[in-house]
């Protein structure tokens, strides 16, 4: 059978299909819940969240749901060097955004208060609620955070985008390694070299990895059917997480208008971009992100420019001039057909095992 392996195993699902652990109020507990009860495994990122929400969160995906779910956090959750660096940053972000808040009639923000890292106190939660699956980005974590991890009951997922990042993973004991593609909406979430130079697509890092790592691979990136899922496991991946096909659905935490983007023309190109969070992601090509294109060194340094933006992108929607948006979006979009989390799993089921059980 094409949905038994090792994965399936470990995890105690049915389908070895990942729902994408959402970040920015994207994740819903009716998305995360529904995926899991169909047999797959829905996600919830977490990154944003205070440990109150994260507790809060836990409980009601549980009332919903008896399945595993992953609980996803970040590790390295901001880029901010110094208090000169980045008043440096905010003097070059300024010059380049002052033209679109003059477009919106509204005043430049002011220089944003600095971050503390939440990821400890996040963390603890994780020890606390002891997920079945819990899932980190951006980085590493201590030998020990992971035995301590595995010694509750909690399977283990690491991300990484490039051959070496996996390497790194497996080498830390991961249970399960996500192999990120260049493909994916969302944040590139690069930890050994910088994202622009981590952008190996989906169906070759599969096949990098699975040359070199023992550990059970995850495909993600430019999958949103059976057809991809087929191809990602007939590669060597043991699942797939889907992110920009669930992302779609009425369940999930987008704006009405961004699930329109991803079902128009609009969607046929997307683009690298760090103009609207000071981390490189992936999302619908507009206006803005055209013409910043090569400004890379002139944003804030994560998350600093998504509290800078955030009143120009408010401004934008309401005001009806979504070329001044950026909404994430896979290179997949073109291809979404389903705008039910429900019939979008079945279509996946149905569609993967007619492929994979000829």
């Amino acid at each position: 059978m094409w949905n038994k392996n090792r994965i399936t195993d470990l995890l105690g699902i049915e389908y070895p299909i990942f729902q994408g652990p959402f970040g920015g109020g994207l994740s819903t507990v009716e998305l995360t819940s529904t995926v899991s009860n169909l047999g797959g495994l829905g996600g919830f990122g977490a990154y944003t969240l205070s440990p109150d929400e994260m507790y809060e969160v836990d409980k009601q995906i549980k009332l919903k749901t008896d399945k595993p779910y992953n609980l996803n956090l970040w590790v390295n959750d901001h880029d901010i060097i110094d208090k000169d660096h980045t008043e440096k940053q905010y003097k070059k972000t300024v010059e380049i955004f002052k033209p679109y808040y003059d477009r919106l009639h509204i005043e430049i923000p002011a220089l944003p208060p600095s971050f503390e890292s939440r990821f400890q106190n996040q963390l603890q939660v994780v020890f606390d609620i002891k997920p079945k699956v819990f899932s980190f980005m951006f980085g590493l974590l201590d030998q020990d955070i992971i035995e301590r991890l595995k010694n509750q009951g909690t399977i283990v997922a690491g991300n990484a985008t490039t051959l070496d990042e996996a390497i790194a993973l497996e080498n830390i004991g991961v249970d399960v390694i996500i192999a990120s593609g260049f493909e994916s909406g969302g944040h590139r979430p690069s930890f050994l070299d910088t994202p622009e130079l981590s952008t190996t697509g989906t169906f070759a890092l599969i096949q990098l990895i699975k040359d070199k790592v023992n550990t059970p691979i995850v495909a993600a990136g430019g999958i949103a059917s059976g057809r991809g899922i087929a191809a990602a496991m007939t590669l060597g991946a043991e699942a797939v997480q889907i992110g920009t096909a669930f992302l779609a659905t009425e369940e999930s935490g987008a704006l009405p208008v961004h699930r329109e983007f991803l079902f128009s023309d609009a969607a046929k190109h997307t683009t690298l971009s760090r103009a609207y969070t000071g981390r490189l992601g992936r999302g619908i090509t507009t206006e803005i992100t055209r013409e910043l294109l090569t400004t890379t060194d002139q944003t804030l340094p994560f998350p600093l420019q998504t509290t800078f933006i955030s009143s120009m992108r408010k401004a934008a929607l309401e005001q009806h001039k979504n070329e001044l948006v950026f909404f994430w979006a896979g290179q997949i979009a073109p291809l979404l057909k389903h705008k039910k989390a429900s019939t979008l799993m079945q279509s996946l089921i149905e569609d993967a095992s007619e492929i994979l059980l000829k």
